[in-house]
């Protein structure tokens, strides 16, 4: 009988022993597993939305096609620097980021309808165009106040962007 108690304890204390080694190669597997999510999640990042490229979004407001000539017109877009100069400097700088993202190679992420739009309609646009919105948060909250400029304006300024290469 003292023989078969041992023989029971030692059988017990062997289960015992291996299911607990089960449960640490689990948590192993558990743990690699959140290292390679955490990888993944890393390589997937969100590009903000002034470097965001979307030149098929006209945007909301009075511009529904433009076309713009291969060659840009220097009177245009010299009357456009004015314009800028005067009416956009205090939020935008050419350059570089401010308070409003750089105008610099917007046509190259930004459809001209999109510009205009946003130059004639700001208040509308950040209401409704997903893209003004995402641009609207990145910017803290900072809306872009509409100067009132007539289409031959922003026509001017939208030239003078194209010169900002």
């Amino acid at each position: 009988m003292k023989t078969i108690l041992k023989i029971l304890s030692l059988l017990l204390v062997t289960i015992l022993i291996s299911c607990g080694g089960k449960e640490e190669k689990k948590k192993e597997k558990i743990k690699l597993q959140t290292k390679t999510e955490k990888k993944v999640e890393k390589k997937v990042e969100k590009l903000p939305a002034s470097k965001t490229i979307d030149l098929t979004n006209k945007g909301v407001g009075p511009i529904t096609s433009l076309n713009l000539p291969a060659e840009i017109d220097q009177s245009m877009a010299t009357r456009g620097a004015e314009v800028y100069k005067k009416m956009c400097t205090a939020c935008h700088r050419t350059n570089k980021k401010f308070i409003g993202p750089s105008p610099q190679g917007i046509l190259e992420r930004r459809s001209p309808e999109w510009v205009m739009n946003m130059i004639l309609n700001p208040e509308e646009m950040v209401k409704k165009d997903p893209l003004a919105k995402a641009l609207l948060i990145e910017f803290n909250g900072s809306p872009m106040a509409n100067q009132n400029l007539t289409e031959e304006e922003a026509r001017a300024v939208l030239e003078y962007f194209r010169t900002l290469k």
